[in-house]
């Protein structure tokens, strides 16, 4: 039995109600998913409560995930709609605290985006860019993968990391880069 018919078992099993399957297929994903809300929120509980939500959400939607579709990429759609869904709502706003000249932790996001202009421009993205970005480059997902993941064909994504790419341009200092594959 290859991987991808082991993961179809549990998927199977999860969408039937077995928690256990459920929970297998989720534990790879762990890492990713908040690494990706991290990312995408700059704050490690809002990330844990985003990863969280979104575990919640998926196990009570398991019957829309389509036969024979991966589980991670679906997942990690999820996570960056939640993401999406925190920093829309009113307490995301309200009660952010402006950052104060405190020593900054260091964070896997800090070493990927070398360089505070870089950091600073990603997380001024629109939301549909910043999660292309973060899926392919940070998280180190195939198109394919962050094509099922954002719902939009490879073609699509690899247009919006080209023009998400030429809009970071200044920030990285280098020459335009083109993703063809």
């Amino acid at each position: 039995m290859t991987s991808g018919d082991r993961e179809q078992a549990l998927i199977a099993r999860a969408t039937a109600g077995d928690r256990s399957a459920y929970e297998r297929l989720l534990e790879p994903t762990v890492r990713p998913a908040t690494r990706l809300a991290f990312a995408m929120l700059h704050d490690r509980s809002e990330a844990e409560d985003v990863f969280q939500e979104s575990a919640l959400k998926a196990w009570r939607h398991m019957r829309s995930l389509r036969p024979g579709s991966p589980f991670q990429p679906w997942f990690m759609g999820i996570v960056a709609n939640q993401c999406r869904e925190v920093r829309r709502g009113r307490w995301w706003r309200l009660i952010r605290v402006p950052d104060v000249a405190a020593p900054e932790p260091a964070d896997e996001t800090a070493a990927w985006l070398e360089g505070e202009e870089l950091l600073r421009a990603v997380g001024l993205l629109p939301h549909d860019q910043r999660v292309a970005v973060i899926l392919h480059f940070h998280l180190d997902m195939p198109l394919s993968d962050v094509a099922l993941a954002l719902g939009i064909t490879q073609a699509g994504v690899k247009t919006r990391i080209n023009r998400t790419l030429k809009r970071l341009r200044p920030a990285i200092g280098a020459a335009e880069v083109k993703i063809d594959g």
